[in-house]
């Protein structure tokens, strides 16, 4: 793990996170119901959008897990294996998440130090010393993070940092009745999704791909990534994330460059007038 944000801090414990496998959630939002129980998450407001059987619409500051309901016509090349018909339908499902980030945007830009780096390597927001900036909020690329109305203050998945400090799993991955959310250290995390990928393919599920698992990417890898069956777009995922903080430093570097270079032209113009 990458000790990012905090400095070269050592990590005391093993990076921990989520893999989540979409091909086998079903959409039961128990992970949903879970994360709001455990962190007494208030409700959104119970409200019908008309989006399949999806009553959340996304991530917010209530709702710290969102199940996804994609329904789209099935694929014809998967017309025969599907026993469908054309104009059949499939769903495809998911259940999003805050990513917890390696290189983590919001952490840059947080003035308080209400965003912070778990041992674990989790992100977590300390609800107690933020101050409602919303900085933290333009800075994710995923658009996780979100301000309660009646507080102004930031809110987001804590990755359930208390149950995993005593040695708990997640509330959601606890609830999990299919294991779609698996949880654990994000190294065996990746070598089990890759093998999940692997398996999927063999069986003629060559849509299978992993999102966010990449250390290459734009934020460095997620310390909770997924198993998709179609595109990131489809499920409102952004192809490319970038931290938007990504060029901070060499961007001060060729500010700081540029600065030197003006002081030193100042100095030598200087020199250069006196008799």
């Amino acid at each position: 793990m990458t000790a990012d944000n905090l400095g070269g801090w050592p990590d005391p414990q093993p990076r921990m996170g989520f893999f989540t496998d979409t091909s086998v959630c079903i959409g039961c939002k128990a992970c949903e119901v879970a994360c709001k129980e455990w962190n007494a998450v208030p409700d959104d407001g119970f409200e019908l959008l008309g989006h399949s059987y999806d009553n959340t619409g996304g991530l917010s500051a209530n709702s710290w897990r969102h199940v996804a309901f994609i329904e789209q016509p099935v694929p014809t090349d998967v017309l025969a294996e599907a026993e469908a018909g054309p104009g059949d339908m499939r769903w495809l499902m998911m259940s999003n998440v805050c990513k917890h980030c390696t290189h983590a945007g919001c952490l840059d830009v947080c003035p308080t130090g209400s965003l912070f780096r778990t041992e674990f390597g989790t992100v977590v927001v300390q609800e107690d010393i933020c101050n409602g900036c919303g900085y933290c909020i333009p800075a994710c690329p995923y658009g996780v993070i979100d301000q309660r109305k009646d507080d102004g203050r930031a809110w987001k998945c804590t990755l359930c940092y208390d149950r995993v400090g005593d040695g708990l799993t997640p509330a959601c991955a606890q609830a999990c009745p299919t294991r779609s959310i698996q949880f654990g250290e994000v190294g065996e995390l990746r070598e089990r999704a890759a093998a999940r990928v692997e398996a999927l393919h063999g069986q003629g599920v060559g849509e299978a791909r992993l999102y966010g698992h990449d250390p290459d990417d734009g934020v460095g890898g997620n310390g909770a990534f997924f198993l998709l069956l179609d595109e990131p777009e489809v499920y409102g995922l952004p192809p490319d994330p970038i931290v938007p903080t990504r060029d901070l430093p060499a961007m001060w570097r060729r500010a700081g460059l540029a600065g030197l270079a003006m002081a030193a032209a100042v100095v030598v113009s200087f020199l250069g007038g006196r008799p």
